[in-house]
């Protein structure tokens, strides 16, 4: 008589590695990790930006910035705005910020024939690079978020060094000191605030040409080797670096679109930003769902996370919501709720000996 068929607790299938593994929570610290934005402090998780309860979009209510009339006082009985003596009260106002909540997932499949051809498990593979692929996604939102904001609404806090033309860029249109404290000074006094500086390589790589890059020697460790040297302390943990005075994060996501005529030298954006002018609210925590469709014989694997990037007086000002990452870009699409000058973010475009490539006409 044959044996009857058995649930044989050995077999071990994808589901079951993402549960034991609690592969969300490892990916999402995994994240926090890697993410030089979270590191640095230019991007903060609040708390009070997640929308747990629901919507599409949050709103933050806001005090508007006190900006007093002051009234001369003197010792008649008809001094001040009252004209009778006295001190008239003035109000605050009030205003709403709103930051739009996007929602956005992937997945994968890996069926058996292909998983066999490879001879390894591409699976493994996917998942060992979650963290740094949702990091890179995030960057391209936020980025596209910043064009967005400096298009209009924080137009005024941008300063263009790059050459209007198709070539003969020169130092003075790349990124330097004098550049920086000039990006500065368009804050005024709170310029001093900005501590976070966001680059992309070639803008990075030739602040490391020139030995301008350097590195904080509070991070070195007893084991770390020295990679450059040039005009500073050299480590391996790059994301450290700092210049004129200000961390440097260096990304890819950059955005590097020229924003004048056709045919001009290719511009870099760099971003002068205070540490907290930047949060993120979360509606739903990073969630990773994994299945095995038996009929197809395929492994599946589903990611998904809501969240909203918000900067501090501003307004998310389309009707639509969920937005795409060419709707975050559109300068329309954003408001300022109170001065600019009072948001510590400057946009410095310049340009690169690195890169000159000329944008298409």
């Amino acid at each position: 008589m044959a044996a009857p068929f058995q649930n044989y607790s050995g077999g071990v299938l994808l589901a079951d590695i993402v549960k034991r593994n609690n592969l969300s929570t490892y990916v999402s610290e995994a994240i926090k990790e890697r993410s030089l934005f979270i590191k640095s402090g230019a991007v903060v998780r609040n708390a009070l930006l997640d929308s747990r309860e629901g919507g599409t979009r949050i709103q933050v209510p806001e005090f508007n910035p006190v900006s007093p009339t002051e009234e001369i006082m003197d010792g008649t009985a008809t001094w001040g705005t009252s004209s009778a003596g006295y001190l008239t009260p003035q109000k605050v106002g009030t205003g709403t910020q709103i930051a739009t909540i996007c929602h956005r997932g992937f997945a994968y499949a890996v069926d058996d024939v292909a998983m066999l051809a490879a001879g390894e498990d591409p699976m493994l593979h996917i998942r060992n690079q979650l963290a740094d692929s949702i990091n890179k996604l995030n960057s391209a939102r936020l980025f596209s978020q910043l064009a967005g904001l400096f298009g209009t609404a924080l137009s005024g806090n941008a300063l263009d060094k790059g050459v209007a033309a198709a070539s003969g860029g020169a130092e003075a249109n790349f990124l330097s000191a004098a550049n920086v404290a000039e990006a500065r000074s368009v804050l005024g006094e709170r310029g001093e605030e900005l501590d976070t500086l966001v680059v992309h390589p070639s803008v990075a790589y030739y602040l490391y040409q020139v030995g301008m890059l350097t590195f904080s020697t509070s991070a070195l460790s007893a084991s770390g080797a020295v990679t450059w040297g040039g005009g500073g302390v050299g480590i391996g943990a790059r994301e450290v670096g700092e210049f004129a005075g200000m961390r440097v994060i260096v990304d890819t996501a950059v955005n590097t679109v020229a924003p004048g005529t056709s045919g001009h030298q290719r511009e870099f954006y760099c971003y002068l930003i205070k540490s907290g002018t930047i949060l993120e609210g979360v509606q739903q925590d990073l969630r990773i769902e994994a299945d095995r469709n038996v009929l197809s014989k395929q492994d599946v694997i589903s990611v998904d996370y809501h969240t909203a990037y918000h900067v501090m007086g501003t307004k998310w000002g389309n009707a639509a919501d969920n937005p795409t990452n060419a709707q975050l870009a559109t300068a329309g699409n954003w408001t300022a709720t109170y001065d600019i000058d009072l948001i510590p973010m400057v946009e410095l475009i310049v340009n690169t000996p690195l890169d000159t490539t000329a944008i298409p006409s």
